[in-house]
């Protein structure tokens, strides 16, 4: 019985004398696991954020709106030459092609004009041409520039 409990206690001793090697690789099992669940959230939760409501809309026999009309291309060129869709109008034509626009049918919104002037233009040539678009009665105006990204 002496000799059980020698070697028993000699056992344990042994196990707790034994110290384990630091382990030195990463154990990426966890992180893959939770990396497929952030997927499987992702994967499911994504169509939701982009479908609409669902709606059965009446059938009717009036027309369609025309929406896709474009805006009016207006450019101002280093020259000062202004342009109307890529077509070059001379300074004494530019109040009635502006009026011609304002009177064509228009979307319900109004109409859209996106003015584009070179950045080495005169301030007083750019307001000229934005008067006789007020004139006209073309208030929608937006003054196009070029991004950080498109530089």
């Amino acid at each position: 019985m002496g000799a059980a409990l020698s070697s028993s206690a000699s056992g344990r001793r042994r196990g707790r004398g034994r110290r384990r090697a630091p382990m030195s690789e990463i154990n990426v099992t966890p992180l893959v696991d939770v990396m497929l669940v952030l997927l499987i959230i992702f994967m499911v939760t994504a169509p939701l954020l982009v479908a609409g409501v669902a709606v059965d809309l009446p059938e009717s026999r009036a027309e369609t709106l025309d929406q896709n009309m474009e805006p009016v291309q207006l450019s101002i060129a280093r020259d000062g030459a202004v342009s109307i869709d890529d077509v070059v109008v001379a300074d004494g034509d530019l109040p009635a092609r502006l009026e011609a626009i304002a009177a064509a049918p228009q979307p319900p919104e109004g109409r859209r004009v996106y003015l584009r002037a070179d950045r080495s233009l005169d301030y007083g040539r750019v307001m000229r041409v934005m008067g006789e678009l007020n004139r006209a009665g073309l208030n929608r105006v937006a003054l196009v520039s070029v991004g950080d990204a498109e530089r």
